[in-house]
């Protein structure tokens, strides 16, 4: 063997050796992610690939979990010690993980050119202290879907504007027979709750009132008695405290609910899902006063992660305005990032429109320690009742005084 050859094979084995040492030292950055739809996954597993090619000492693993069980896994994984680098959460439940001590901030991690690039309302439940814990992920409000075809039938010719139209636009829908649905009304998991305060806050109600649980007030007897009615009337889907929010999406897809209250991406799942499907959407009907539901999701930083670099630039890629038009586009979120909002595709489009006007009204869940389990009695109360097991007075007065313990009232 010539020295030539042998110099070129000893180079190769040289390369090979620094090439699979570089391999042996990459980073691995862990990220839990939500999952909103079935677009959640690959889009994710997208950026993480584009990521790696930029940055090939990184290698990005993508968790998606479904919602319905997104907490439960961040508490084993957290008690486990065991949690991912970077996690998408419910920014409801951000001030449990920051008071636990789970959460890094990001300032001073992440550049002020990143933040700079949102739309400063959005980033504001994440402010904690002075102190910024998470980036929004996705924002949303909640509206009326309408289905204008099976009004249209009902002879009603637009959306109701009080809650007495829709009760009224309900029997219509009902006297029509058949299959369809007046209201949609969801009764079981995730934003069980939600749902109710929806009628709740358009009575003049809170969720917490002078550090107390607004669930003894008159509003929240109201919306009670308002969605018992309904559904004692045969106004909504039989057995409601079977159906979580995707099982009643799914009724009005399937063109068999004339009105539900929802989010951003129905618009988005109707339009890949159902495109011949006739609806339109409106304000959530009024009690006395009009009201929405404002919600962010945030991506935090875990405070034991030994990749925090790496998160850091994963989180300035992952947030460039390209990808967030297709994350958008692809789960029907508002923008988070104001690029993105002057973008044609959102600027122009008539369905986000109408959420963004609602926006004014919004109101945001209460940031406070506990949150999910005043969420979680108060989806047990409303079961409760919604199945006759109890009358909404005294189960609210009740669930009220088991509230305002976790909330330490006097």
């Amino acid at each position: 063997m010539s020295f030539m050859t042998r110099a070129l094979k000893l180079g190769a084995l040289a390369a090979a050796l620094l090439a699979f040492a570089g391999l042996a030292q990459a980073a691995t950055l862990r990220v839990t992610i939500a999952e909103y739809s079935a677009k959640t996954g690959p889009f994710f597993n997208e950026v993480a690939r584009a990521f790696e090619k930029d940055n090939p000492d990184t290698k990005v693993q993508i968790e998606v979990v479904p919602w319905d069980v997104l907490r439960q896994k961040l508490d084993t994984d957290i008690a486990a010690g065991a949690n991912a680098d970077l996690a998408i959460i419910g920014t409801r439940w951000l001030i449990d993980f920051v008071k636990a001590g789970i959460v890094e901030p990001l300032d001073g991690t992440i550049p002020a050119e990143v933040t700079g690039r949102f739309i400063e309302p959005f980033l504001r439940p994440s402010n904690m202290d002075g102190k910024l814990y998470g980036l929004p992920v996705a924002a949303s409000a909640r509206a009326l879907y309408y289905n204008t075809e099976i009004l249209g039938k009902a002879g009603v010719d637009g959306p109701p504007k009080t809650w007495d139209d829709l009760v009224a636009d309900a029997k219509k829908v009902k006297a029509l027979g058949g299959d369809a649905i007046g209201f949609g009304l969801q009764g079981k998991e995730i934003e069980t709750d939600v749902y109710f305060y929806y009628a709740m806050w358009s009575y003049g109600g809170e969720i917490v009132q002078n550090g107390k649980s607004g669930l003894g007030s008159d509003a929240a007897l109201k919306a009670a008695t308002l969605y018992k009615g309904l559904i004692d009337q045969g106004l909504t889907q039989q057995g409601v405290t079977a159906y979580n929010r995707e099982d009643v999406q799914n009724l009005f897809k399937k063109g068999r609910v004339a009105m539900m209250i929802s989010a951003p991406f129905l618009a988005s799942q109707i339009k890949t899902e159902a495109p011949n499907l006739k609806y339109a959407i409106a304000p959530v009907p009024a009690g006395t006063v009009s009201a929405s539901y404002g919600v962010t999701d945030s991506i935090i930083l875990s405070k034991n992660s030994k990749a925090k670099a790496e998160a850091a630039k994963f989180l300035e890629f992952a947030f460039r305005p390209e990808w967030r038009k297709k994350f958008n586009l692809n789960e029907g979120f508002l923008p988070v990032l104001k690029s993105v909002a002057e973008m044609p595709e959102f600027k122009d489009n008539a369905d986000l429109k109408a959420f963004t006007q609602v926006l004014p009204n919004a109101r945001f869940a209460p940031v406070i320690p506990g949150w999910e389990e005043i969420a979680e009695k108060t989806g047990a109360a409303l079961q409760s009742i919604y199945l006759g097991k109890g009358e909404p007075k005294p189960v609210l007065t009740d669930t009220a005084t088991s509230i305002d313990t976790i909330l330490g009232a006097k």
